[in-house]
C-alpha cells in the first residue's frame, strides 16, 4: 500500500506539469476561451475572436501537486507490510 501511494504521487505530480508545460505553461488562472486576433479582409481592421480553448493555470498546477503531496504523505504514514519474527534455531 505503501509503495502504491507513493508512485501514484510521483504519478500525478509527474502527470500535472507535464499537461502544465505542454499546454503552454500558462503563469495566470485557468482559462476556457483564448482571444484570437484576425483582420477583416475587406477593411484591413484587426479585431478579436473568442475560440473555446482550454488553457490550465497554476491553480491545476497547484491542485496536482498539492494532491501528490497529500498522497505522498498519506504513502509516508502508512506502515510498511510487518514481517513475522525469524526463528531462532533451539
Amino acid at each position: 500500500m505503501k509503495r502504491w501511494l507513493q508512485l501514484l504521487a510521483a504519478v500525478l505530480a509527474l502527470g500535472t506539469l507535464t499537461l502544465w508545460l505542454a499546454t503552454g505553461a500558462h503563469r495566470g488562472w485557468t482559462r476556457t476561451s483564448v482571444a484570437v486576433e484576425k483582420t477583416d479582409e475587406i477593411t484591413g481592421l484587426t479585431y478579436r475572436e473568442y475560440e473555446s480553448r482550454f488553457v490550465p493555470g497554476v491553480d491545476v498546477l497547484g491542485a496536482g501537486l498539492l494532491g501528490a503531496l497529500v498522497l505522498a504523505t498519506a504513502g509516508a504514514l502508512v506502515r510498511g507490510r510487518s514481517r513475522p519474527p525469524a526463528r531462532t534455531p533451539a
